[in-house]
Parts: C-alpha cells; sequence; structure tokens
C-alpha cells in the first residue's frame, strides 16, 4: 500500500511540475494552453505517460509534435526542480476522456422523458 501511495505522490508531483514546466518556462506558445491532467509513472521510474488536453480539441495532434520535439528539454528541466533518484523519459498522449465525457453528455441530453398524465404514480403498487 505505502508502495501505491509513493507513486501517487510522485505522479501528482510531476503533473504539477510539468504543468509549471510548460506555462512559465517552455518559450514554444503552441503548446502554453496545454492542460495536464494525469501522468502514470512506472513503477522504475524510467518512463511516465503524460496525458494532456487542450481548450480546442482540434488542436491536440498539433500540440503533441511540439510536445514531442521539447520532451527532452522539459525533462532536463525536470532534473532540476525535482528531487528523484532518475526522472523519467516522458511520452505525450492526448487524453481523449473529456471528449468522451461530451460525447456521453451529448446522448443523455439527447433523451427525453414523457409523462403520460392517464398513468399517474400509484406509491401503493410498489409495495
Amino acid at each position: 500500500m505505502s508502495n501505491n501511495l509513493r507513486m501517487s505522490r510522485i505522479n501528482k508531483q510531476l503533473q504539477r511540475e510539468i504543468a509549471m514546466i510548460i506555462e512559465s518556462r517552455v518559450k514554444k506558445e503552441s503548446v502554453k494552453g496545454t492542460i495536464i491532467t494525469g501522468v502514470e509513472c512506472s513503477k522504475d521510474l524510467e518512463r511516465a505517460k503524460v496525458y494532456f488536453t487542450a481548450l480546442e480539441a482540434r488542436k491536440c495532434p498539433g500540440i503533441l509534435a511540439d510536445l514531442n520535439e521539447i520532451k527532452g528539454a522539459i525533462r532536463g528541466m525536470l532534473g532540476q526542480t525535482i528531487k528523484l533518484r532518475r526522472v523519467p523519459a516522458l511520452e505525450f498522449i492526448i487524453d481523449k476522456s473529456s471528449v468522451y465525457g461530451a460525447k456521453i453528455d451529448k446522448i443523455l441530453d439527447n433523451i427525453t422523458y414523457t409523462y403520460d398524465e392517464d398513468n399517474e404514480y400509484d406509491p401503493e403498487e410498489f409495495e
């Protein structure tokens, strides 16, 4: 259990630090609007999957290409700010959960319920 807690803390710390680095230290304007939604680091701290999205989902593939160009620099800056024995290699992945959630919301919004006044609710019917 303590190992799970440790990995959870490392993932959250990596998420915070990567978001701060992208916001304040990266000069590439195209990645400034990136939202880091989560990080999954391997137990040996060898690799970290960094999930991200943007306010405009259609820009995500372009942002992914830009992030892949500067991931070495981001890793270097992480090494300066984070105290880990090994800074993981970063793999950026587009987080599609918000798009999926929007689709579910749209489906739920389209569901309509019609109330039939002839069939009134009788609470004794369900006892």
